[in-house]
């Protein structure tokens, strides 16, 4: 996407999202640099300065579109962390939003890293955009990577079930992959809970073609009001919770596994609750 631009151009949103973050935090952005190769890039194709000027139409819409507010975000730890989310909005908006915040909001600043659908590198173009931000294929083997780096991992574990809900199954969590779990326990990483509000209503699906999913090779086809998942401006409310660490072995029982899933699943539901509760309004 952003390979064919100009060094002109890329420095030229690089300065938009240096001059959207505020002075003291450009100063803090360029020490997210990652050890790089001769190509500019760290081994899994992350490269800050093509991230920074990526991140500006996000953080615009982040700042103004989405008007996007952060709570807890000082629960983060620093070091390997694995942010655990609840998923929506047919397009993955919301963790863009959950990784502007992290880059703009948390102190210091942190590039996450995100972990996409295996059938996301087939798509030309994204899987060469998604790399050079920083998000990689979730295989165990590249968590386990990441983790041992010290870096924070965004999990959807409701994968495209999540983000494919349709408008009667709004913040209903799916369920739960286990995946996750067994890499906390592995790596010894603890969990912050994260729940956002605001993505189901973005672009609120009304039905799934299922058969024109099945023939293009996406996971679902949703009908939004728009005709498209075009996203709607609704105001984002992202909640992180307090850190959770769990003991056992990763080769437990899937039932073991299971139960520990449980609390990270009741502690977004709750935060879900709580913040649906609290907001005065969809866009506002």
């Amino acid at each position: 996407m952003f390979e064919g631009l100009g060094d002109k151009v890329r420095q030229r949103l690089k300065g938009w999202t240096e001059q959207m973050a505020g002075e003291e935090r450009k100063e803090q952005l360029q020490a997210l640099a990652r050890t790089e190769n001769e190509y500019g890039v760290d081994p899994f194709g992350f490269n800050l300065d093509y991230s920074l000027a990526a991140v500006a139409p996000l953080l615009w819409l982040y700042r103004k579109y989405f008007r996007v507010e952060t709570f807890g975000i000082e629960k983060v730890p620093r070091g390997r962390v694995l942010l655990i989310s609840n998923h929506s909005g047919q397009l993955p908006v919301d963790g863009a939003m959950i990784g502007v915040s992290m880059m703009i909001e948390a102190h210091p600043p942190r590039a996450i890293r995100s972990m996409v659908e295996k059938w996301v590198p087939t798509l030309p173009y994204i899987s060469t955009f998604f790399a050079r931000v920083g998000q990689i294929v979730g295989t165990p083997e590249n968590c386990r990577r990441l983790l041992e780096a010290d870096e924070a991992i965004l999990v959807f574990p409701e994968g495209a079930r999540g983000i494919s809900k349709l408008w009667p199954q709004r913040y209903q969590l799916q369920e739960f992959g286990l995946g996750f779990m067994r890499l906390a326990l592995e790596t010894n990483t603890p969990i912050v809970p994260v729940a956002v509000i605001g993505g189901e209503e973005q672009a609120p699906a009304l039905m799934d073609l299922k058969p024109v999913a099945k023939l293009l090779g996406f996971p679902a086809f949703p009908i939004t009001p728009t005709g498209l998942p075009f996203p709607l401006p609704a105001k984002y409310r992202i909640y992180f919770g307090d850190p959770l660490t769990f003991t056992g072995r990763p080769d437990d029982e899937d039932s073991e596994l299971d139960k520990k899933v449980r609390v990270v699943k009741t502690a977004i539901q709750g935060m879900l609750h709580q913040g649906l509760k609290e907001r005065r309004g969809i866009f506002w």
